[in-house]
């Protein structure tokens, strides 16, 4: 009965925040719904004042975290960035402090990105950190929120520093991959800022990116699990996959919408993915859990970058922190591309020419919005973000209310990710 009651709870809130044509692949969940609803309210209210009582009493959360109870009990979204807002700027720091070096132009070229103000969403350390509570037993203490000083190559002995120790390595290599592809792209504009190769040139952000790579390799080897340096390090193989997949694609591949999503997972959604696996693992969890942190991870990569193809037609310079259109002026057919080219198959001489021809990258912004494209990746984005849903509401009953919490942030970012604007 309380694993009913967290699931309708959970599939309430997740569909005030998911898009309707979200919800079609979560509804398996639940077919019955309005039945397991009825039967399961009032041991929901039961279990809710007890987890309340016994987690208030072994613990003294900081304001973010009561607020998200408050608005968990209210069955309204939970912000999931205030959640671990701390803990983040703890790691933040940490990451800062980690990749000095004493040669100048090496140290201001791989802390480019690491700077007050230019990390980004900081989205993965984000979710990886709400993953690994939101499958403990135990609200983390409030000392992980320091500054861990501890070098590199140093094993941390607590569980949750060696999960933080995973948040820091998934932006390192998260980064480096930024640099080398602005590299390979040429780009001019990154995050609203210059691209580190415009300013330094391309050399010395490949040896940044290089010097990142190494870095994230040092702390992985620390945490002395093969399984979890397995699983990063399959990352970095699987960049360089998603790389070359792109650059060496046939004129079948480049009109093939599988081919695109699984060089799409190569190249964004397996850092997710393995990372929040390897959490999974650092936690103590079973195999079977684990898998569902991958799945969650892969699911919430690819609707992030398919909810990143249709804004780089819809949104704007500005808005992107770097040029709009920038997919076709690469010579890149993404998800609203290559469903548009069903409708206008004139598409299919320009995407094997990569968009070269003048006028190519406005006619094919002409018919990609005179098509069905950008709302069918939505909806591919959408199917995505349930299953990564799907993937939380699978997992065994949460412990804590803590837990509870943060399965509820995870849900909400999946949602988030259809909503962004940037």
């Amino acid at each position: 009965m309380r694993r009913a009651c967290h699931l309708s709870r959970s599939l309430i809130r997740a569909s005030r925040s998911l898009p309707e044509e979200a919800l079609g692949a979560a509804s398996a969940l639940l077919p019955d719904a309005g039945h397991v609803l009825s039967v399961a309210e009032a041991r929901c209210r039961e279990d809710r004042q007890q987890q309340h009582s016994e987690y208030a009493s072994v613990s003294q959360p900081h304001l973010a975290v009561t607020q998200g109870w408050n608005l968990l009990h209210r069955n309204q979204p939970v912000d999931p960035f205030s959640l671990v807002k701390e803990e983040i700027e703890s790691v933040s720091e940490r990451l800062r402090r980690s990749i000095f070096t004493g040669i100048p132009t090496l140290r201001s070229a791989a802390e480019y990105f690491f700077k007050m103000g230019a990390e980004g969403k900081r989205l993965r350390p984000t979710m990886l950190l709400l993953m690994a509570s939101s499958l403990s037993a135990y609200v983390p203490s409030p000392d992980f929120l320091t500054v861990d000083d501890r070098p590199p190559n140093e094993h941390p002995s607590e569980e949750r520093r060696r999960q933080q120790r995973i948040a820091e390595i998934t932006e390192m290599i998260h980064v480096a991959s930024l640099l080398h592809d602005d590299v390979i792209d040429n780009a001019e504009v990154r995050r609203g800022l210059r691209a580190l190769n415009s300013v330094f040139g391309n050399k010395i952000a490949i040896l940044a990116g290089d010097f990142l790579l190494a870095r994230a390799s040092v702390s992985l080897a620390a945490l002395r699990n093969s399984d979890v340096i397995q699983l990063l390090s399959q990352v970095i193989e699987d960049l360089v996959t998603g790389e070359i997949l792109q650059i060496s694609s046939t004129d079948e591949d480049l009109l093939s919408l599988d081919y695109y999503v699984r060089k799409t997972f190569h190249k964004t959604a397996s850092l997710m993915a393995n990372s929040a696996k390897a959490v999974a693992i650092l936690g103590g969890q079973s195999v079977e859990v684990s898998e569902l942190a991958w799945q969650y991870g892969r699911h919430l990569g690819l609707a992030f970058q398919f909810v990143d193809d249709v804004l780089d037609f819809t949104g704007s310079t500005l808005q992107l922190g770097k040029p709009a259109l920038n997919d076709l002026h690469s010579g890149l057919a993404t998800a609203p591309v290559l469903f548009a080219v069903e409708e206008h198959p004139q598409l299919r001489a320009m995407i094997l020419r990569k968009f070269k021809s003048e006028g190519d990258v406005e006619l094919a912004q002409q018919l990609v919005f005179d098509s069905n494209g950008i709302q069918r990746a939505r909806d591919l984005a959408a199917e995505h973000a349930s299953l990564a849903a799907q993937a939380v509401q699978s997992m065994p009953p949460a412990v804590t209310e803590h837990a509870m919490l943060c399965r509820q942030a995870l849900t909400d970012i999946a949602a988030r990710v259809l909503t962004r604007k940037k």
